[in-house]
This record gives structure tokens, C-alpha cells and sequence, in this order.
């Protein structure tokens, strides 16, 4: 069972959404029971709070279930566990190495390196040539994060299925 941890700065918007999608395609492909998915903060600022109004707002206009939870700081044994931990833009790549072990870094990737290559969503990146999925906590930008979600989700689940 692969285990997919996403990953961004507070574990409220990105990531959580993230996590509700990849369930969502997950389940309508019959897979629900192959893989492990959560999701993850970097730091500690939203410790314990629920996801944000903006991504629940977001998930359902567009149908996607999404339950309670509380915001978590990614740990190393995490990075030990999961065979994916996926951030969203370089900063988030940049302090999950902070958290992970140098053996680990191979399981470290950007959400949207799996978006099709004709996806021209997400911001350019510094640091890297794949886009970074901007943080709605401060663009308030839902849409934009949902698409590049949306994109870097259906393609990791095919890249996992193949």
C-alpha cells in the first residue's frame, strides 16, 4: 500500500485539499483500500486547527467529501513511513528536507512534477523549472489551488497505477 503524505507550510489549505482530492479520485477509482493518504504541515502555526473556510468552501462546490480534522507538523518518521511526501511549492520542499533524513530525500517531490506536461497552471517556481502551487491563504485564490490540485492529484494517481 503506497502512502502518500502532502505537505505545505500550515496544513490547512494546500495540503488538506490535496489530501481530500487524492481520497476522492482514489475512491471513484475503487482504490481506496491500496493506499495510504494525509497530510501534513511544515511548521506549527496551525497546530490542531481545522481546515481552512476557503478550501471547504472550494471541495464543496466541486463534490468532494472532506471530513473534521486538526493540522499536524510533519515528522521525520513520516518521512521514514510514507513512500511520497509531496509539497507544494519549493519552500515547502526546502523545509521538509529540514524535517527528513538525507536517506529520505529520494520520496521528496512538487505536486505538480506529476500535472501533465501541457498543464500550464501554477506559479513559476524559484529554485526549479516545475510550477509551485500558490497558497490561497495568501492569493485567497481557491479556484487556482484546486485546478493545480486537481492536475498534480490525477496525474500521481496515474503515474501510481501504471
Amino acid at each position: 500500500m503506497p502512502g502518500i503524505m502532502f505537505v505545505c507550510h500550515g496544513n490547512i489549505c494546500r495540503s488538506t485539499m490535496a489530501e481530500f482530492v487524492m481520497k476522492h479520485l482514489v475512491k471513484k477509482a475503487g482504490l481506496e483500500d491500496e493506499f495510504l493518504i494525509e497530510s501534513a504541515a511544515t511548521s506549527r502555526e496551525e497546530i490542531g486547527n481545522d481546515t481552512h473556510p476557503g478550501t471547504k468552501a472550494k471541495l464543496r462546490e466541486v463534490g468532494i467529501p472532506f471530513t473534521r480534522r486538526k493540522a499536524r507538523q510533519l515528522t521525520a518518521h513520516d518521512c521514514e513511513t510514507f513512500d511520497y511526501i509531496i509539497g507544494m511549492d519549493y519552500e515547502n520542499l526546502r523545509n521538509i528536507q529540514r524535517i527528513a533524513d538525507d536517506k529520505d530525500f529520494e520520496r521528496i517531490h512538487l505536486l505538480l512534477e506529476y500535472a501533465p506536461e501541457t498543464y500550464t497552471g501554477g506559479v513559476a517556481g524559484y529554485g526549479g523549472t516545475v510550477k509551485a502551487i500558490a497558497d490561497p491563504w495568501y492569493t485567497d485564490n481557491f479556484d487556482a489551488t484546486y485546478n493545480d490540485v486537481l492536475a498534480g492529484c490525477t496525474g500521481l494517481l496515474e503515474y501510481l497505477t501504471r
